[in-house]
């Protein structure tokens, strides 16, 4: 994916460009009806009574107005919802729902259509066939706004609700993990864990990288005849301790450098569009709250571990590729120990406590474990800390059934 793509993906995520999109449709739909009526070859022209065209538009416009602003507020309380009570990171998730987006999109359009047809009603701007085409267009829009109306309302029923956060959450997670599963070093050359640091080079603002441009990274590496070694991932933080690149061999022009600055994208926050570990943390973080002592809701948690689950199955069904198309960057691949201490590490601290977690939570690593095959070590390391964990916060009966449930011995 290179930055023209990516800039391309986000832009048609955010809601005024679509509400942007829509507008202008709208208003070319109500502009176009007048000259549209003057070349038509037969004469269209309906008795549509006094001011009948203008009345409608009139309710229409003062309707959106009012739907408009109600479908804010419940995006609005949506969001807040699920930063109070699921996670933060999952705003960002909801905020690029296309349905809301659309449903808004097309109150905001059909609302600027009536005003416009208003407007060119009452400066004459229509000929007879003209406000026959708007009246045609009209019903047109107002037939639209039913469907997206009862849309709104099916979509209002689960939009923002904890089961709806949890699933858009896991499907982010997922894709996510499948693209590093599928190319754990996004087809560079992996980087050797005793190889030698080169030369830094750092970034010029502190933030998250967002996205990394490997293809650009290559063409300036076979360009100036050097190797870069990729050192700051994406959901990694660019600082003073943490440089972007090491120039592995040869050396760089300003001029390069420069270059190779540009192709990293660093934010203010993380985002989960080349980032495989936000989804599994957002997930933790989701189920963390739900077990802290005010919230109590164990069930939300172990919902929480059968998506972890869902989440790295389809992850492990991935096979890596061993395609290297940029010969010249080298990438230190994200670990799967690192991934498996995000998704469940603070499930087993803070659920250590609650032993319906804790069974849920070495049931769910088991049988990772044996999907995993010969990385099953990973998740069996995983399920021993939390027994662990477990063991020393729960009662003696407690442990005794998590050890019954888990097939463990009493120590």
């Amino acid at each position: 994916m290179g930055r023209t793509t990516l800039f391309l993906g986000r832009l048609a995520r955010r809601i005024w460009f679509r509400a942007a999109l829509l507008t202008l449709g709208a208003v070319a739909l109500a502009l176009v009806a007048g000259a549209f009526g003057t070349v038509l070859p037969w004469n269209l022209t309906i008795d549509l009574g006094q001011g009948s065209v203008g009345s409608i538009l009139q309710i229409l416009a003062s309707s959106m107005l009012a739907v408009t602003t109600f479908s804010l507020t419940a995006m609005v309380t949506a969001y807040s919802s699920a930063t109070t009570h699921a996670t933060p990171r999952a705003t960002q998730l909801l905020m690029d729902d296309t349905t809301s987006q659309n449903v808004l999109s097309t109150f905001v359009g059909s609302f600027v259509f009536s005003l416009v047809g208003i407007i060119a009603l009452s400066t004459g701007y229509y000929t007879d066939e003209g406000r026959t085409v708007l009246f045609l267009g009209t019903l047109v829009v107002i037939a639209v706004v039913v469907v997206t109306l009862l849309r709104w309302i099916s979509h209002l029923t689960r939009f923002g609700r904890m089961s709806d956060v949890i699933d858009r959450t896991e499907r982010a997670a997922t894709e996510s993990l499948r693209q590093w599963a599928s190319a754990p070093t996004a087809y560079a050359t992996p980087r050797r864990a005793d190889a030698e640091d080169g030369r830094p080079i750092f970034g010029e603002t502190t933030g998250y990288v967002a996205f990394v441009d490997i293809a650009a990274l290559e063409r300036i590496a076979e360009r100036s005849r050097t190797r870069l070694a990729v050192a700051t991932l994406p959901g990694g933080m660019a600082d003073a301790a943490g440089p972007l690149v090491h120039v592995a061999e040869g050396a760089l022009s300003e001029e390069d450098t420069a270059a190779v600055r540009r192709a990293f994208q660093i934010e203010s926050h993380r985002t989960y569009d080349q980032d495989p570990r936000l989804g599994v943390i957002a997930l933790a973080e989701i189920a963390s709250r739900a077990l802290s002592p005010s919230t109590n809701d164990p069930g939300t948690a172990i919902d929480v571990l059968g998506a972890l689950q869902r989440v790295f199955t389809a992850a492990l069904g991935e096979t890596p590729s061993d395609e290297i198309r940029y010969p010249h960057v080298e990438v230190e691949a994200v670990r799967l120990k690192d991934l498996v201490e995000d998704g469940f590490r603070p499930v087993s601290r803070d659920g250590a406590g609650m032993v319906e977690v804790a069974i849920r939570l070495q049931k769910t690593l088991s049988a990772l474990a044996i999907a995993a095959e010969d990385r099953g070590a990973v998740f069996s390391e995983a399920a021993s800390d939390a027994l662990r964990r477990a063991l020393a916060e729960l009662p003696e009966q407690d442990g005794r059934s998590l050890r019954a449930a888990t097939g463990r011995p009493a120590a």
